[in-house]
C-alpha cells in the first residue's frame, strides 16, 4: 500500500477497550494500606473515584464495552489517521518502514482525551459535581478541562509550576473550557504549603500536584479525583489507540515489528502497544514494544521495582511500581508530562517479567529528533512525542547499519504547537542537558520506607 495517510470510518472505531490484565501471564501485586501494609479492596478507593472507574481498576475481563455517550464523543476527533512517514525514512536513508499514529488531532491536541471523556462520563453517571487533577505539561489538564465541559461539570486542576510558568497557553486553554488552574505547590492545600516550607521555589512535580488534588477532592462528597496516567483503568482507555492502529496497519497489508511511545507514567505506551503485545500473548507473535523515557527521570531504566507511592506526600495506596522514589523532584526538563517518578503498575510487571522494554534519551537528542521529524513530516511534535521519535530513528539507523528492513510504528501522541518556547530555547543554544547520577537515585531511594519486593 503506497499511500501516505491510513484512515478508518466512524464505524470502526473501537467498540470496547482491551484489558491486558486478562492476558498476562503473572498478575500485579495487589495495592497495600499504607498504615497497615495489608492489601486494599476496591472499597478503599471509593472517597478517590467513582465505583464505575473502581470497577475498570481492579476488572480481570479482557474486553470491557465503551459507552455508546463515549463513543458519540470519541466521534469529535476518533478515529485518528496512521501516517506511513516517506519524508523521514528518506531522510535517515534506511531500508526500515516507519508509521506514526497522531493523536494531535484531539480538541486538546494529545491522547490525553481518550482517557478524559470517559472519566467524566463515569463520575457524572454518579452524580459528581466537580473533577480535581494534577497536569505535568497540561496536556491532561487541559483533556480534563474540555471532557468536563462537554458534561457540563466543574473542573479544578493543580499545575506543576514550571510549567505553569513556561506554558501559558495551556492554562489559558484550560480556563477557555471553564476550568480553574492553581501553580503546584500552592498555598491552598497542606501538602502545597508544607513542600513550600521546605523550598519555597520548588518547580514542582507531578507527585506533588497529585497530593494537592487529591487532599482536596476527599473533602467534598460531590468531588472527585481524576489521574491522567498511571492508574488500570487509564491504561484501559488508551487501548483504543492501538487498536484503530492495529487496523490501519492491516489496511496497509503491515505489521510492526517494533512499537513505540514516550513514557511517564504509562498511559501514552500502553495505549499504542497493549493491543500489539495482545498478538505476542495470544498468537505468538514476537512485535517488540518499547517504552521512551527521559534520561532525568529514568524510572524504567534505572528505578527499582518496589512498593511506593504514587503521589509525594503518600495519600495514595501503595502501588508495585518501578520507581525513583516519590520525593524525588525530577530536572526541570521541557517534557513536563514525562516528569513522574513511578510506573503505572502494569507496565512495571510487564518489564519486570521482560515482556516490554526501555530505553531513555537525553533532552537535546530528543529535540534534534523532534526538528527532523517536524521538517520531513511537517508537523510540529511535542517535548514528550520526541522521546518516541528519537527511539524510532535509533532503530531506523540500526537497520541501515544492519542492512535489514524492520517496520516501526510509534505514537505522535500530540503536536508541539504550544511548546514553542521549549523549540525556541533549544535553537538558542539554552536547552542543557541533566545526567542524573547514581548518588542522586541512590539518595532519593534512600528515603523511602515502603515494603520491598522479593
Amino acid at each position: 500500500m503506497s499511500e501516505k495517510k491510513i484512515l478508518l470510518t466512524e464505524k470502526e472505531i473501537p467498540e470496547k477497550w482491551y484489558n491486558i490484565m486478562a492476558d498476562m501471564p503473572n498478575k500485579p501485586l495487589p495495592p497495600l494500606n499504607p498504615a497497615t501494609r495489608t492489601p486494599i479492596g476496591p472499597e478503599a478507593l471509593a472517597p478517590i473515584f467513582p465505583m464505575g472507574l473502581i470497577q475498570q481498576e481492579v476488572s480481570a475481563e479482557k474486553w470491557i464495552d465503551i459507552p455508546e455517550q463515549v463513543r458519540d464523543m470519541y466521534k469529535i476527533y476518533r478515529p485518528t489517521p496512521l501516517f506511513r512517514a516517506y519524508g523521514l525514512e528518506k531522510a535517515l536513508d534506511t531500508p526500515a518502514k516507519i508509521y506514526y499514529k497522531y493523536e494531535g488531532v484531539s480538541p486538546a491536541g494529545s491522547h490525553k482525551p481518550n482517557t478524559a471523556i470517559p472519566q467524566a462520563y463515569y463520575n457524572k453517571q454518579e452524580g459528581v459535581k466537580k473533577i480535581l487533577t494534577e497536569t505535568g505539561a497540561g496536556q491532561w489538564g487541559s483533556a480534563l478541562a474540555f471532557a468536563c465541559n462537554m458534561f457540563d461539570m466543574e473542573c479544578e486542576v493543580f499545575m506543576v509550576r514550571l510549567s505553569y510558568d513556561g506554558k501559558p497557553y495551556r492554562k489559558m486553554m484550560m480556563n477557555t473550557w471553564g476550568a480553574s488552574v492553581h501553580a503546584s505547590p500552592s498555598k491552598l492545600t497542606q501538602a502545597g504549603r508544607t513542600i513550600l516550607a521546605k523550598d519555597p521555589n520548588s518547580p514542582g512535580s507531578l507527585g506533588i500536584a497529585i497530593s494537592e488534588a487529591i487532599e482536596l477532592a476527599v473533602q467534598s462528597e460531590s468531588s472527585k479525583y481524576a489521574l491522567g496516567s498511571v492508574l488500570n483503568h487509564v491504561l484501559l482507555h488508551q487501548t483504543i489507540v492501538g487498536q484503530e492502529a492495529l487496523l490501519q496497519m492491516e489496511k496497509a497489508g503491515d505489521l510492526p515489528d517494533i512499537v513505540i511511545a514516550p513514557f511517564g507514567g504509562g498511559s501514552n505506551f500502553a495505549g499504542l502497544s497493549f493491543p500489539f503485545l495482545r498478538l505476542n500473548l495470544d498468537e505468538g507473535k514476537k512485535i517488540r514494544a518499547i517504552a521512551s523515557e527521559p534520561a532525568s527521570c529514568p524510572k524504567l531504566t534505572r528505578g527499582v521495582f518496589r512498593y511506593d507511592f504514587g503521589d509525594t506526600i503518600g495519600m495514595t495506596p501503595l502501588l508495585p511500581m518501578y520507581t525513583l522514589g516519590h520525593n524525588f523532584i525530577p530536572a526541570p526538563i521541557h517534557a513536563g508530562g514525562l516528569r513522574y517518578h513511578g510506573a503505572g503498575v502494569i507496565v512495571s510487571q510487564l518489564l519486570k517479567d521482560n515482556l516490554i522494554e526501555a530505553r531513555a534519551h537525553h533532552q537535546l537528542e530528543c529535540f534534534e529528533a523532534g526538528v527532523l521529524f517536524a521538517r520531513t513530516e511537517g508537523i510540529i511534535p511535542a517535548p514528550e512525542a520526541n522521546h518516541g521519535i528519537a527511539t524510532a530513528v535509533q532503530e531506523a539507523q540500526k537497520c541501515k547499519e544492519e542492512g535489514i528492513s524492520k517496520t516501526i510504528l510509534f505514537n505522535l501522541c500530540g503536536h508541539g504547537n504550544f511548546d514553542m518556547a521549549a523549540y525556541d530555547a533549544y535553537f538558542s543554544g539554552k536547552l542543557s542537558e541533566h545526567e542524573l547520577t547514581t548518588a542522586e537515585i541512590d539518595s532519593s531511594l534512600a528515603e523511602l520506607d515502603t515494603p520491598t519486593i522479593a
